[in-house]
């Protein structure tokens, strides 16, 4: 059951989420939490640990959660239940390409969808910036500890070199180096 499950949940996030990996964030949050596959802490270490991986986002949380909660076949039907619908959409929009671009209710749906994506964005930055920066809860002594401070250090750091157009990967191996080097081993 628990291997349905994971492939009809990733489907619903394949097949609903617009606007890439962070856009999917807010779904992929709801679905593991509502199964109660994994407290939002983990959840927040897959999210890190599958955008610094190789490879596209979704399929790398979807194969983290599918492996974390069903082994190696939970990881494949989490990842085939995310991939599902965008491969078949792709395949069909390949063929018909032509006649989708013109559409008048295509580009509506799209001018629809940029800034709903948008706002899913903002709620993953806020839910995870809140879970990572306010462990405990949202109090004023979270400003005295050496955690706050050293994490939002490094936050503020790639947000500048993001900000400067620094290569991603270079953001996230400095992160991981400075996360070391403050004592967040």
């Amino acid at each position: 059951m628990i291997y349905l499950k994971l492939f009809l949940s990733f489907l619903k996030v394949g097949t609903f989420t617009f606007g890439g990996g962070y856009a999917m964030i807010p779904l992929i949050q709801e679905e593991v939490i509502y199964h109660g596959w994994m407290k939002l802490e983990k959840l927040i270490d897959f999210i890190a640990i599958s955008e610094s991986s190789p490879g596209p986002f979704a399929i790398n949380i979807a194969t983290f959660v599918g492996s974390k909660t069903g082994g190696f076949l939970g990881a494949l039907l989490a990842t085939l239940g995310v991939i599902f619908t965008s491969f078949v959409l792709i395949v069909i929009l390949a063929r018909n390409y032509d006649k989708f671009k013109k559409s008048k209710i295509v580009r509506g749906c799209m001018m629809g969808l940029k800034p709903a994506v948008v706002g899913l964005i903002g709620a993953a930055v806020i839910t995870t910036g809140i879970a990572v920066f306010f462990p405990e809860g949202v109090s004023f002594s979270i400003f005295s500890t050496i955690v706050f401070w050293k994490s939002l250090i490094i936050f503020l750091i790639a947000l500048v070199l993001s900000l400067k157009k620094m290569h991603p990967i270079k953001t996230i191996i400095l992160s991981a180096i400075l996360g070391i080097l403050l004592g967040f081993v």
